[in-house]
């Protein structure tokens, strides 16, 4: 009685070549479902959702492949915001030039808070970045042109590139679209070039990094200030979506919603921030109703995912499937 042969074992190299075929056949799904989704979806939940998940993925940039846990992300967000916001309204920029001021305050910011909280690691890093949130979000409060509690409001969305009306609300979502997938693709590419390797490296074994001749800090700097780019691009993209710049977005309430996005899809994966920020606005959406009682339920969901799904619903998910492949 004969056997079939066993075929060879995958090598490292077709084994990254499946997995990249994976991810853009993922990709492409994405997209499509996001581009039918105002067919059935109020479009501005949509834009809320994408907005979200691009600051969920610049955080798991950092924490998922940097290994760098920040609890003070909301200070890119809400800062972008309110540039943004203050750009459009009173300056008059166009909706781009506005976004792009916000998410360039957002760079700045970066460079500065990172210089600082670098230099330490683990749960000092954590606080450092937490107190420099605190102190955005005291500024924010008290400067002038923030509106202290009332925040920018009526932010005009203007002409993009002095031809489009994103007043209308398809080209608005038109525009988040497009700034989301690019983001998204941006942040893909990090990963996977040789800076996204070095990063795993250190975040696997950072005096291993050291020995190899990598200049840790800076890859280290470079990460958090990328993090914190496309954190800002989110955060001025939401403004002009609901014409508001608020506290909300500068809160430490914020940057503790972003890690639980980022736990529940899958930490250190590509897609599983877009399905952590799916559920977690999904979940605010339509439990409204609940009023307090929504954190209680999502507490309680995140904690039945995290005894189920250890690796984030995306994670697991990924871990299944390499087992039945």
């Amino acid at each position: 009685m004969t056997t079939g042969a066993t075929p060879p074992p995958r090598t490292a190299a077709q084994k990254r070549a499946e997995a990249m075929r994976t991810h853009r056949i993922a990709f492409i799904v994405m997209t499509v479902l996001l581009v039918a989704a105002p067919a059935v979806v109020y479009p501005v939940f949509m834009m809320k959702l994408m907005c979200f998940a691009l600051f969920a993925c610049a955080f798991n940039l950092l924490i998922g492949f940097g290994g760098l846990l920040s609890f003070g992300h909301a200070m890119f967000l809400g800062a972008a915001g309110y540039a943004s916001a203050h750009a459009a309204k009173v300056w008059g920029l166009t909706p781009e030039l506005a976004i792009l001021f916000g998410t360039l305050c957002a760079a700045v910011l970066g460079v500065g808070a990172g210089l600082l909280a670098i230099r330490r690691q683990g749960i000092y890093f954590a606080m450092i970045t937490l107190a420099l949130a605190q102190m955005v979000f005291f500024f924010s409060l008290q400067a002038p042109f923030t509106g202290g509690e009332d925040g920018i409001q009526a932010v005009p969305r203007g002409m993009l590139f002095g031809l489009i009306d994103v007043g209308q609300p398809l080209a608005m979502y038109g525009l988040v679209l497009v700034i989301f997938l690019a983001g998204f693709a941006l942040i893909y590419r990090i990963v996977h070039s040789p800076f996204g390797q070095v990063l795993k490296a250190i975040r696997e074994n950072e005096s291993r990094a050291i020995s190899l001749g990598y200049d840790v800090d800076r890859y280290k700097l470079l990460a958090f200030v990328l993090s914190a780019t496309l954190a800002g691009l989110a955060g001025a993209t939401k403004a002009i979506v609901f014409q508001l710049a608020s506290l909300t977005d500068v809160h430490w309430s914020m940057s503790g919603e972003v890690v639980l996005m980022t736990l529940l899809g899958g930490m250190g994966t590509v897609f599983g921030p877009v399905v952590g920020a799916a559920v977690i606005i999904t979940m605010q959406n339509y439990l409204a109703q609940l009023g307090a009682w929504v954190t209680v339920v999502q507490g309680v969901i995140f904690v039945i995912c995290v005894l189920a799904f250890r690796r984030g619903i995306i994670g697991e998910l990924g871990n299944w499937l390499k087992k039945t492949l």
